[in-house]
């Protein structure tokens, strides 16, 4: 039989059953123990330990259910065969390591897809789980329904017609856990035989998607009003994926003529659809936000496509799609079968979290944070009376630096790097470029740092640029 020799700490937040359990865990990947070999039973262990049996009991359950021990009637538990399975393991923990320490590290980081978490509301979000959770609720815990619980997309349904000016009923709304898993959803729904048409630049990551499941994509250029409707149109596609209220990564705002255009593009045929993705359409500092694409559409060519992951926290994982009714039935056959991949009881929540307002006030207060890290940061640059332009500066929560002097954007990101401040460069959001010299664009995000960070980092930029 195996002496256990565990050093115990009354005093620590692990508790006591865990700390035995992640013992003899570690014995037995480390080979100290080898398989076979007997463990003192519960009862002389907790009196060897001086705690109770059901302490040990706990461990012992956890390691019986991960497969390091097992019990043999009568006979008491043993550890099982498992030598040969961690050499993998702890070579890629080394491997990992080195990694890390190979990575730059940054002082300040102006990443255009940051969300403040410091921000996110906790007291709400734990308050409301308690709530959903108060009662033993079996129900909470079966499979829902596959477009998500009627509840929630009822909630969405008005907020959307509230807040976007979009045009849906709960049955047209589909959650799910993210926009990828959305899209991919979409792919088996409409088919993967369209061409897809996405702005350039764009969002890589739809367009890596759309690639990857075999669909036909091609990029369209831009103008200061979004997506051309003429190259649309020669492009031979039949779906256009646009960002309207907020492009990304430009910021461009898409005007009213443009949307109708796009929208008379659709018409013109019977399998054209357009794609609106409406990722951060809160987040705007001149007036309000900008109505939905769908809002003007009358024919049903418009899948809406939202998500609570810039608004609340990407770890969320919660998404909407808003499906014309036209394809709801094609949904029903094609993928009517597919179960949801988001859990009721988050589902719940934040269902209370919309409909008891407490959504409504986190909006505003988060806009008002990122107005404020926004002025800031604007206020910083403008006071350096530097050779470039700002844009992009009206919404959400990155804006662009257009640079008129000759550096390259590796140069500007290189330099920046050396003042310990991590930037990124517009080309990286190209599928394609045609020309030659392209103009050197900087992204700069603000969301993830307070007021005070800007200024000190704005101040290394300032140095780092020589402006």
């Amino acid at each position: 039989m195996y002496e256990l020799t565990i050093n115990l700490k009354p005093g620590s937040k692990i508790p006591l059953y865990e700390q035995i359990y992640e013992y003899i865990r570690a014995e037995i990947r480390e080979g100290n123990i080898v398989s076979g070999e007997k463990l003192p039973s519960t009862r002389s262990l907790s009196r060897y330990l001086e705690v109770s049996r059901s302490t040990v009991e706990l461990a012992y359950e956890q390691l019986l259910s991960e497969g390091y021990i097992e019990a043999r009637p009568y006979r008491g538990f043993f550890v099982a065969q498992v030598e040969g399975l961690y050499q993998l393991s702890r070579q890629s923990r080394n491997e990992k390591h080195v990694s890390h320490k190979s990575e730059k590290q940054f002082r300040y980081d102006f990443t255009p897809n940051g969300v403040d978490l410091k921000s996110f509301p906790y007291n709400t979000w734990r308050k409301l789980s308690r709530e959903c959770l108060m009662d033993d609720k079996a129900e909470l815990f079966r499979l829902g329904c596959p477009k998500g619980q009627y509840g929630l997309r009822n909630a969405i349904s008005s907020y959307l017609h509230q807040a976007r000016g979009v045009n849906c009923s709960p049955d047209q709304i589909i959650v799910g856990a993210g926009n990828d898993y959305l899209m991919m959803l979409l792919c088996a729904v409409i088919g993967t035989k369209h061409r897809i048409a996405l702005e350039n630049p764009t969002y890589k990551q739809a367009y890596r998607l759309f690639d990857n499941l075999s669909c036909k994509v091609c990029t369209v250029d831009m103008d200061e009003k979004g997506m051309r409707v003429d190259g649309l149109e020669k492009s031979g596609a039949d779906i256009a994926f646009v960002m309207p209220s907020h492009q990304y990564p430009l910021g461009t705002v898409m005007p009213i003529k443009r949307r109708l255009e796009l929208l008379e593009w659709a018409n013109r045929s019977e399998k054209r659809y357009i794609i609106e993705d409406d990722y951060d359409s809160e987040f705007r500092y001149k007036g309000k936000p900008i109505p939905a694409l769908q809002g003007y559409d009358g024919n049903g060519k418009v899948i809406y496509i939202g998500t609570f992951s810039k608004s609340i926290a990407p770890a969320i994982r919660m998404s909407y799609l808003v499906l014309p009714e036209s394809l709801c039935k094609l949904y029903e056959t094609r993928c009517g079968f597919i179960n949801s991949t988001v859990s009721k009881v988050d589902e719940l929540i934040l269902q209370k979290f919309i409909e008891d307002g407490y959504y409504e006030r986190h909006l505003n207060k988060m806009r008002a944070l990122y107005k404020s890290r926004h002025d800031t940061l604007l206020a910083a640059l403008k006071s350096w009376k530097p050779d470039f332009r700002i844009s992009g500066e009206n919404a959400g929560v990155h804006l662009l630096l257009h640079f008129h002097d000759s550096r390259s954007e590796e140069e500007l990101i290189r330099l920046a790097a050396s003042g310990g401040i991590k930037v990124y460069g517009l080309s990286e959001y190209y599928v394609e470029r045609k020309n030659e010299k392209p103009e050197s664009v900087i992204l700069l995000g603000y969301a993830n740092m307070n007021e005070e960070k800007i200024k000190e980092a704005a101040g290394l930029l300032k140095k780092a640029w020589s402006m």
